[in-house]
């Protein structure tokens, strides 16, 4: 018989799952029964940022088109979408794999997402550019490479010397490897530059080897405004930890180094992502969500630059047992950590703020929703930091952290 703390978790780890279920709004009919509907996804996965002069964008998906939404009052009202992808597309909208949104150090808007093909899992990253942020060029492919493969979980970054830099998960080294009959764990992940703005890209190059295979890829500007990639890796034997990686102007990488050490053996990828955030000391700040000592947990940690064992430092967990999706931004020592757990019945908003650098933290309560609800964002203006969270029922609203 089983104890009754052992009955309570796994109530606790089943109602999560439901809750998992419930935050897809996926619709199961069993295969070939007649009058049944197909399955039906919601997809809340959105982006947002703010403009230099304090405009709050966001990019959403709605049917085979992203829209782009302007807010002038911190998310209290929005004005008409533009359409973004004139011709409609496939797009994915889930929360580790959303459009996304940045700006060109000359202002212009650049809205990137994933657009599905034809096979399983196979897709082209797409990437639109608005000078006036109302009317968008037909979108290009940004990767060279024209094979129907996967090539999914895009990120993008505009570096201080104005190259735009997308980063993603990529299937080519394993399809090469099937054909040839060798083994490869995982994915990979690839590269490519712009240097004209996003009106073009380089060919793409590759940055690692063995990547997990649909995590959500974090960025972010080191000290020296370089784009910097962390990702979950496939570490041998099969530990699933995270790595990091610098992109050089030339759109080469610098090699990655390990950035976490908890060492999960799992076959299959968790569907989590990291996220990151620089400091002005340089210092690289990271949220995650691994399994360590038999339990999942969310984490935050400060990262070195050299990497090796003693790569994290200061590591402690966030929120309780069911506490996911975390995201974090940085405004000088102040760090806002961001992320949503489910109770049973309802998923809440938690925030931790630390105005000394990470040293110490203060935990809030933000919103709740009782529907289906996308993962949070945390966000920058200025020396406020903020969290975006996209819900079916309440919508798309922003929050000051404090």
């Amino acid at each position: 018989m089983l104890k009754s703390a052992s009955i309570f978790k796994y109530k606790w780890r089943f109602l999560a799952l439901l809750a998992a279920i419930a935050t897809c709004n996926v619709v199961y009919a069993a295969e070939g029964m007649a009058g049944r509907p197909k399955a039906v996804r919601l997809e809340l996965g959105a982006s947002a940022a703010f403009t230099r002069n304090g405009v709050l964008l966001a990019v959403a998906k709605q049917g085979e088109h992203v829209l782009l939404y302007r807010s002038a009052d911190e998310g209290r009202s929005w004005s008409a979408p533009v359409v973004v992808n004139a011709q409609p597309e496939p797009i994915s909208a889930d929360g580790e794999n959303r459009p996304k949104i940045a700006y060109t150090q000359d202002g212009a808007v650049l809205v990137s997402w994933t657009r599905p093909l034809g096979k399983p899992f196979s897709a082209a990253i797409r990437l639109a550019r608005s000078d006036d942020g109302l009317h968008f060029s037909a979108p290009i492919t940004v990767h060279h490479d024209s094979a129907e493969i996967t090539h999914r979980f895009e990120s993008i970054i505009v570096a201080d010397d104005g190259r735009v830099v997308l980063a993603w998960i990529d299937k080519r080294d394993l399809e090469l490897a099937k054909v040839e009959k060798r083994p490869y764990r995982g994915a990979a992940i690839y590269a490519a530059t712009s240097h004209d703005g996003g009106r073009s890209f380089q060919p793409e190059i590759k940055v690692a080897d063995h990547s997990c295979e649909c995590c959500r890829l974090a960025t972010a500007l080191d000290k020296d405004g370089s784009p910097l990639f962390m990702w979950r890796q496939v570490f041998v034997p099969n530990e699933r930890d995270h790595a990091i990686a610098r992109i050089l102007p030339d759109g080469t990488p610098t090699g990655f180094q390990r950035a976490t050490f908890d060492r999960w053996k799992v076959d299959g990828c968790p569907h989590h992502g990291p996220a990151l955030a620089v400091d002005s000391d340089g210092v690289r700040h990271a949220v995650w969500f691994n399994q360590k000592n038999g339990e999942g947990r969310v984490f935050y940690g400060r990262l070195s630059k050299e990497g090796g064992q003693a790569g994290v430092a200061a590591q402690r967990l966030v929120g309780g047992e069911r506490a996911e999706r975390a995201d974090l931004a940085i405004a000088g020592k102040h760090i806002a950590i961001v992320w949503k757990e489910f109770d049973g019945e309802r998923t809440r908003l938690f925030s931790e703020l630390s105005e000394d650098g990470g040293a110490s933290f203060k935990t809030s309560v933000l919103a709740a929703s009782n529907g289906a609800n996308d993962q949070p964002r945390a966000l920058r203006r200025g020396d406020q930091l903020y969290v975006f969270w996209r819900s079916e029922q309440e919508g798309m609203r922003i929050f000051r952290v404090e």
